[in-house]
């Protein structure tokens, strides 16, 4: 399964962006999804994760107050709603999903992951 990451770009510092997840030709709905960033350098960092069993959504403390994860309402699509970005928020977004409705362990475990998307934060 290829998944796919959208809603990158350039953004100000403060700015906000919306990312997408989708699983084309399949749906997301059943599975639960991770969202992780790299940034040049460094290695990929885990931003998140939800179960697709309740809706219960995880987050990084290092993101948390300014991310949130969320579904559109048939849960196909996932949305990793970015706030108030910093430059330090730079990096390619990727989405990762798992076979199960739920992963316990959020930073590894996932079955498919799908090429990432940019973000750049700056003036």
């Amino acid at each position: 399964v290829q998944l796919q990451a959208s809603g990158g770009g350039l953004v100000q510092p403060g700015g906000s962006l919306r990312l997408s997840c989708v699983a084309p030709g399949r749906g997301l709905g059943p599975h639960a999804v991770g969202w992780f960033r790299q940034a040049p350098g460094k290695a990929r960092e885990y931003i998140s994760c939800d179960s697709a069993a309740d809706g219960t959504t995880f987050v990084a403390d290092s993101v948390k107050g300014r991310f949130t994860v969320s579904r559109d309402n048939a849960g196909n699509t996932v949305y990793l709603q970015m706030d108030n970005l910093k430059p330090e928020d730079t990096a390619v977004y990727y989405c990762a999903a798992a076979l199960a409705q739920y992963n316990s362990r959020c930073r590894d475990g996932w079955d498919w992951w799908g090429e990432g998307t940019q973000v750049t934060v700056s003036s």
